[in-house]
Parts: C-alpha cells; sequence; structure tokens
C-alpha cells in the first residue's frame, strides 16, 4: 500500500510516524512534509495549497490513499478533485469542509439540527455588530467567519474590547477575507474537550477524548494559539458524557449533512464546552486536531492505514483499539509565538531525548542544515511522552521538554495538569 500524507506540522509528522509502523504500508509520500517527516517518507515538493498539483502527484506515484491532514487544501476542494480521479482520500469534501471553513455555516446547521451550542448572531456590517454588542451580558466571543489558522477567536471582558475587536476585524482587517464576516456568540463556561470520531456518511467511530491547551501561558492566560499542548484520554469524558456528545451532537450533525446530500468521510472534530447544561459546540474542525493528533497515535493499536483505507472507502470495522495507557503532548514553541518569531535558531537534545523511553518528537516547525536542527516556524516540536498514567504521562514529557533547548524556546509547564487535579 502507498499512502500520500498532505501538509508539512506536527499533525503529520505523527500521521506518518504511525503508518509507517503498518505492514500493509510499502511506501509513504508527504506533500510537502518536512525535514521530520523526511525521515520516515518521501517528499514531494507541492503545496498543500494546491491541490490539482496534489492529485497529479498521487497519480503519478500510483498512491492507494490520500490522508489530508490540514483544513484548507479541504476547503479549496482536494477531496473533490481526488475522487473524480478515483483516488481513495482520507478527508471530506468541499461543501462538508464548509463546517470548519465556515462559522456561520456550521452555526446554521447546528441550529437546524438542535445541535447544542452557544447563542449566535452573525454579521457582515461593523455598524450592526457594534449595535448589537450594546444588548449583551460580557463576556462574548467574536469569531472571525473564515480560517484563521486557530487564532481568529477573540474572547471580550467587556463592551469596549469588543468594539476594538470589531475594528480590528472589519477595519484592519488582521484576518483578511477569513473575517469578512464575524459571528458573535455568547461566552460558555466549563472544561474544553476535544471529541473526534472517524466518519463515513452517518457512520462513525470515536477516537479517544483529549483536552487541548488553546493560551500560549501556564494557567489558561494569554492569546489563543493553534494549540499548546494535548492529553488523552480525557477522564472529564465519562462512558454516560460520551453517550451523550455522540446522540446529541455527533449523530444529528452527521444526519444533517447526509439530509444535504454531503457523504462525510474523514476526521470529524467537535470542540466541545462541557457546561452545567451539558456537552455544547464550540466549533468544528474537518480534521484531526492538532496537538490532540500527537498523544492519540502514540495511544492507537489499530492499524491506522487500514482504518483511514476503511473510512475513505465508507467501509468502517469497529472498534478501534487502544494501548490502556495515558499520553500527553507538551508543544514547544519559539519565542513571541503566537505573534511574529525568529527562526534559524540551533536546537540542541534531539539526539539525547531519542534514546529516552516512553517519549517520541514530532517536528512542527524545524529544518535541517548542516547536520543541526534549526527552528523554521513558531510551533517547532511536540514533545509526547505516555505512560500508565496521566502522571507518569507527565514525567516522561516534561523530563525530555528539559533536555530540548534553542534561544528563547517557551513552554506550558501545565499540560494535564487539569486531567489530575479534576
Amino acid at each position: 500500500m502507498k499512502i500520500l500524507v498532505v501538509g508539512s506540522g506536527g499533525r503529520e509528522h505523527a500521521l506518518v510516524w504511525k503508518l509507517a509502523q503498518s505492514k500493509r504500508v510499502k511506501r509513504i509520500y508527504a506533500a510537502p512534509g518536512s525535514a521530520g517527516i523526511a525521515q520516515l517518507a518521501e517528499l514531494l515538493p507541492v503545496g498543500a495549497d494546491r491541490p490539482a498539483e496534489i492529485v497529479a502527484a498521487a497519480r503519478e506515484k500510483q498512491v492507494d490513499l490520500v490522508v489530508v491532514g490540514p483544513e484548507l487544501p479541504l476547503t479549496l476542494g482536494l477531496a473533490d478533485l481526488l475522487g473524480r480521479e478515483k483516488i481513495p482520500v482520507f478527508g471530506p469534501n468541499k461543501e462538508a469542509s464548509r463546517l470548519e471553513g465556515s462559522k456561520s455555516f456550521a452555526k446554521q446547521l447546528m441550529r437546524e439540527e438542535g445541535v447544542p451550542t452557544a447563542q449566535y448572531e452573525t454579521f457582515e456590517d461593523y455598524e450592526r455588530a457594534a449595535d448589537f454588542l450594546e444588548t449583551q451580558a460580557y463576556p462574548v466571543v467574536i469569531k472571525a467567519d473564515g480560517l484563521a489558522a486557530g487564532k481568529g477567536v477573540l474572547i471580550c471582558r467587556n463592551r469596549a474590547e469588543a468594539v476594538e475587536a470589531l475594528g480590528d476585524i472589519f477595519q484592519k482587517k488582521v484576518f483578511g477575507e477569513a473575517g469578512r464576516r464575524v459571528v458573535i456568540e455568547e461566552f460558555l463556561e466549563g472544561q474544553e474537550v476535544s471529541y473526534q470520531v472517524i466518519a463515513a456518511g452517518t457512520s462513525f467511530l470515536p477516537l479517544r477524548p483529549a483536552q487541548d491547551h488553546k493560551q500560549v501561558f501556564d494557567h489558561d492566560e494569554g492569546p489563543n494559539t493553534g494549540g499548546m499542548g494535548a492529553y488523552a484520554p480525557c477522564s472529564l469524558v465519562t462512558p454516560e458524557l460520551e453517550r451523550e456528545i455522540a446522540d446529541t451532537i455527533i449523530v444529528p450533525t452527521l444526519k444533517g449533512l447526509a439530509k444535504r446530500g454531503i457523504d462525510y468521510r474523514g476526521v470529524l472534530y467537535a470542540g466541545l464546552m462541557i457546561t452545567r447544561q451539558g456537552p455544547k459546540v464550540l466549533e468544528f474542525n474537518v480534521r484531526f486536531g492538532d496537538p490532540e493528533t500527537q498523544p492519540l497515535m502514540v495511544l492507537l493499536e489499530t492499524d491506522l492505514a487500514d482504518l483511514l483505507g476503511r473510512a475513505a472507502t465508507g467501509k468502517l470495522a469497529a472498534p478501534v483499539e487502544w494501548r490502556p495507557e495515558s499520553a500527553v503532548c507538551v508543544v514547544l514553541v519559539a519565542q513571541g509565538y503566537p505573534g511574529e518569531v525568529q527562526k534559524g535558531d540551533p536546537i540542541t537534545g534531539l539526539e539525547e531525548v531519542a534514546r529516552l523511553p516512553n517519549s517520541v518528537v514530532f517536528h512542527a516547525g524545524t529544518r535541517r542544515e548542516a547536520n543541526r536542527w534549526l527552528t523554521n516556524g513558531g510551533r517547532v516540536l511536540g514533545v509526547t511522552g505516555w505512560g500508565k498514567d496521566l502522571s507518569e504521562a507527565r514525567a516522561h514529557a516534561y523530563d525530555a521538554c528539559g533536555k530540548i533547548h534553542w534561544t528563547g524556546r517557551h513552554y506550558r509547564r501545565d499540560i494535564g495538569a487539569k486531567g489530575i487535579s479534576g
């Protein structure tokens, strides 16, 4: 079996790492991949934002399956193009990808299907949105409608902050075209959970629930990021709560898509807030979470190539099998992240960490030059540890983090702490 993985980040490195363990997989390609991924796959010089060229590469290499990591190529219609060429693809089509590509589309679908979510209104006009803020209790959440690299969600504690956020989005256009429309919604209180399923039409197989950490600093302080770390499984999701999530969120969403003629093939990721009233959807994503994928791949026992291949062809088999352990991924970022960061700083300690038990490092933003690893992005590495319980997994992950250095490197020290403290 030959597989092409689209993407270049830590999530894609983790997927390639797991696919490489399958006895069914003979060769892995990555487009465009990274220096870290190059240790396991042949890199193809094709950007993830060039769907027609990805299709051509898949055809040339005669791959049996394309696995799409990031959301952008999906929203550009990559799955549709591959489908026309009869190339199996794990990832939903362009229409289905609006669940992530347009927050207003997702909210409207949830409203129509009765999926629990925050109360909201959608605006394309600064003045009307600003007038609406006069009627709201605070805090409120303001979201850019389109894709904003995980940074288009602003929590505003008062009206002044909310008006400033609207000005940034509508007038300064800080999110570009993604901010042409905004969603203003009520602020939900509780703990966040990442709940992902492998879906084929209205059938699905759940993955382990995980908990992501979005703010850049400890204790959930500072600006939102693409993700500073995650752990799985999340004990907050009891078997009873998991049934409620499936019944009230996953099932009606997939059925609602099917009613609209959408045959969903891929990951359906529900970012949830566990409120006093029960689970409510914060957002949907149409791909594996990053960094949630890293601990999940460490814990997965089922053959990933078989699992994704079956989903792509609509032939899910049950159930997904897992190691009875916990895993934690701590993301090491460059100084200044999530803002402008310096690149090209030498990274030390990776060789020492490679000799440690119960840990693995996934590359998110690195490059290789003259036999050295250098930083090449905001999120640089995802250091993942595992153990018999969450405390042991955290110990392995943080032991490895302490051995990796570069100028200005930063990471949160509390990833997974909520899972221990409850």
